[in-house]
């Protein structure tokens, strides 16, 4: 019953367009996947497109909350970071630092080229902001705020005196703790501290960050806005900070044995 032919049945024909469609579903997704990331950098030479099979597909126009239009797969790609070299000459080796890796950018370091636009929640407000600015949130009372501790850092000497607390209006919680440096490490900059790499000892009325010396709190990449921190700076800074849990000093990017 359902006999198309003495060798064909409707349920066969059924089970070759599932396979069909199937396929074309995964050709169709990883097609789509190639909207970001791709083509691909070879680390031998920029005139060289890594795409893979299948190709990349067509740009496609985003039109986001504010208006903005983006397009992608982007075929531009940011300038190549200097402050680098192979450590051997053959492809995919490791690339070592030159310089200051924390200044470079460069390695753990490293941060990705993202807006220059601070992120707004849906009412048009900039989500990350110091908490004075924002109505209605504060500190548990429960918690010792950290306002007014000294900043201790990995070599135990006083890198400065925490101003503020950046919090989120998205998802309310600390995100950043502004501190001024003191005169002989950034001669009194006010520089953003990420959460994950503070660690408040609220017994002793300190603060501890230990991704970074004293001195190495001078270069903490600045923001161009006091109120507001952008997407492209936050991840300057979280870059700097998790750079230095390798570079901060030279042992501790060698080997433990």
């Amino acid at each position: 019953m359902g006999e198309i032919t003495d060798y064909i049945d409707v349920a066969q024909v059924t089970l070759y367009g599932f396979f069909a469609f199937f396929a074309f579903l995964v050709f169709y997704l990883r097609r789509e996947d190639k909207r970001e990331g791709y083509p691909l950098l070879n680390d031998r030479s920029g005139l060289v497109m890594v795409q893979g099979f299948p190709a990349m597909p067509q740009a496609k126009r985003f039109v986001l909350q504010d208006g903005h239009e983006v397009y992608a797969p982007q075929t531009t790609h940011e300038p190549a970071r200097t402050g680098l070299m192979a450590s051997a000459p053959w492809p995919g080796a490791p690339l070592m630092p030159t310089g200051n890796p924390l200044v470079d950018g460069v390695g753990p370091a490293s941060w990705a080229a993202r807006e220059d636009k601070p992120e707004f929640t849906w009412e048009g407000e900039p989500n990350i902001q110091p908490l004075s600015l924002v109505d209605g949130t504060s500190v548990d009372p429960n918690d010792r705020s950290p306002v007014g501790m000294e900043v201790i850092a990995a070599d135990g000497k006083v890198a400065g005196m925490v101003r503020e607390v950046w919090t989120d209006r998205a998802e309310p919680q600390i995100r950043y703790l502004e501190v001024e440096t003191t005169p002989t490490n950034g001669g009194g900059r006010h520089v953003l501290v990420p959460m994950p790499f503070v660690r408040v000892d609220q017994r002793g009325g300190y603060v501890k960050v230990r991704a970074l010396l004293a001195s190495q709190f001078a270069d903490v990449p600045p923001l161009k806005d006091p109120t507001t921190i952008t997407k492209l700076e936050e991840d300057k800074i979280q870059g700097y900070f998790g750079g230095g849990n390798m570079y901060a000093t030279p042992a501790r990017s060698e080997p433990l044995l």
